[in-house]
């Protein structure tokens, strides 16, 4: 009876078995509503894409326009630029304009545009042409070395001088009967202008003055484009008695009142008669007086010599 008797000890009671995942039935109308908000997103999120490729696409339409306007304005520059230079490459030079402007003549000349400089006593029966260029080394050179012979001569009533002035060391020329202006520099041009600012003070300031610019003191070379500017010419004026403190001889200087009377006597001296094409030159009675050489006299002694047998011809 024992061995049948089945032990109620709850260690040894069966446990009731129980499932390790129960099914849990969703309600129908959850299952329903999650799909809704699921579309819901999903078409917002679209719409949202809609909305930002619209903006980017607006953005880029005003980036292509920014650029294509840049482009224009840097193509009107850059044509407007060109067209500015092209406009100021055949814009006339000062000298070139100034060839066409009304000739203002200094005291002291005579001739078509004063272009006639001649200085020195009436008495003098011949008269002795000297064609010189500002900037010329060899003008300069000449000036020192005979310059004061020819001062003694004139003063003495030996003869008178007609100076004639050149500016082909600033590359001058003329063509058609048209005035070229040169690429070599201003310096003969202007220190021409400064010249007929001192003939119209006086003849004897236009002679000093003339020294003192040929001087080995204020002379630059050939290759130094200084006469160009005023302030020096004023500075060299200012070595001379008559021009020093001039107001007259200042004003006409800073303003250019001679520049086209240089441009004339340029002309004048690129149409002369007598064949000169070079300077220092020195013609009398139409024959060029030279020396051994071929060339102007260059020594005081040979000058004498050659302007002495050319007066008794």
């Amino acid at each position: 009876m024992l061995g049948r008797l089945r032990l109620n000890h709850p260690e040894h009671q069966q446990s009731p078995q129980v499932s390790a995942h129960p099914r849990v039935r969703v309600p129908m109308e959850i299952t329903t509503m999650s799909k809704r908000n699921s579309q819901a997103a999903k078409t917002a999120a679209r719409e949202r894409l809609r909305q930002e490729r619209e903006r980017q696409a607006k953005r880029d339409k005003v980036k292509r326009q920014v650029v294509v306007a840049c482009s224009i304005v840097g193509v009107l520059a850059v044509a407007g630029g060109i067209g500015y230079a092209v406009v100021q490459a055949n814009k006339p030079s000062h000298w070139e304009s100034v060839a066409d402007d009304k000739v203002v003549a200094p005291a002291n000349t005579s001739g078509k545009d004063g272009t006639t400089v001649t200085v020195g006593k009436s008495s003098a029966k011949k008269t002795l042409k000297i064609y010189e260029d500002p900037r010329c080394p060899v003008c300069a050179a000449f000036e020192q070395t005979v310059g004061p012979t020819v001062d003694k001569d004139i003063e003495a009533g030996k003869y008178k001088l007609q100076f004639i002035g050149g500016t082909f060391l600033d590359g001058d020329t003329e063509k058609d009967g048209k005035f070229e202006t040169g690429s070599h520099g201003e310096g003969s041009k202007n220190a021409m202008s400064a010249l007929g600012a001192a003939l119209n003070v006086s003849p004897e300031a236009f002679l000093d003055f003339k020294t003192a610019l040929y001087s080995a003191k204020w002379h630059p070379s050939e290759s130094d484009d200084k006469f160009k500017d005023d302030d020096y010419l004023i500075e060299i004026a200012d070595s001379v008695p008559a021009l020093k403190g001039n107001a007259k001889f200042r004003d006409a200087v800073e303003k250019g009142t001679y520049d086209a009377w240089a441009v004339a006597m340029s002309q004048t001296f690129n149409n002369n008669k007598d064949g000169v094409t070079g300077t220092p030159s020195l013609v009398m009675d139409g024959k060029k007086l030279t020396g051994a050489d071929g060339n102007a006299p260059m020594t005081a002694d040979e000058f004498g010599k050659v302007v002495d047998a050319a007066l008794k011809a």
